[in-house]
């Protein structure tokens, strides 16, 4: 059992991470290995079509430690038929991961084929888009948001 930062436990609590303590064990314990020189040890495991994704970091510290964890679609219709997500569940990990894989750049096109109707959290806001929407807006304070830098520029006004 590896240590889990302060980052990692908080994105536990976040709706719309879908990354648990036993994913994470799971992952580690059975997942495919990857070697990543800036974040630390990569271990990445599919399970109804989505892939998580673990950070374990050894770096100054005395023993390894889970830095953070994400998810991404690995197999669109694979998860679909799944009884583990839903559609929302989809779009959701699919819209958090095309948010960070373009965090600087406005990404209306990737934002207008997603509905997600369950607000999760990204960048202290609580956003939720539906589909032909080129951005996401955020429940608490109506921003609309077209990047992950944009959200994470403007603090949310609740």
């Amino acid at each position: 059992m590896y240590a889990q930062t302060d980052h990692f436990r908080q994105r536990l609590h976040q709706q719309g991470r879908y990354v648990s303590v036993p994913i994470v064990t799971e992952a580690i314990k059975a997942g495919q290995l990857r070697w990543n020189t800036t974040d630390g040890w990569r271990f990445a495991l599919v399970k109804d079509g989505i892939r998580y994704v673990v950070v374990v970091s050894d770096t100054e510290t005395r023993s390894p430690v889970v830095v953070t964890g994400w998810t991404e679609v690995a197999d669109w219709a694979a998860a679909s038929d799944s009884d583990r997500w839903d559609d929302t569940d989809i779009h959701t990990i699919r819209l958090r991961a095309d948010l960070s894989a373009h965090r600087d750049e406005q990404i209306p096109d990737r934002i207008r084929p997603r509905a997600v109707d369950r607000a999760f959290e990204i960048g202290g806001h609580r956003v939720v888009t539906e589909v032909g929407a080129g951005s996401v807006e955020c429940i608490e304070c109506d921003g609309r948001f077209r990047s992950k830098d944009e959200l994470n520029r403007r603090h949310c006004r609740r």
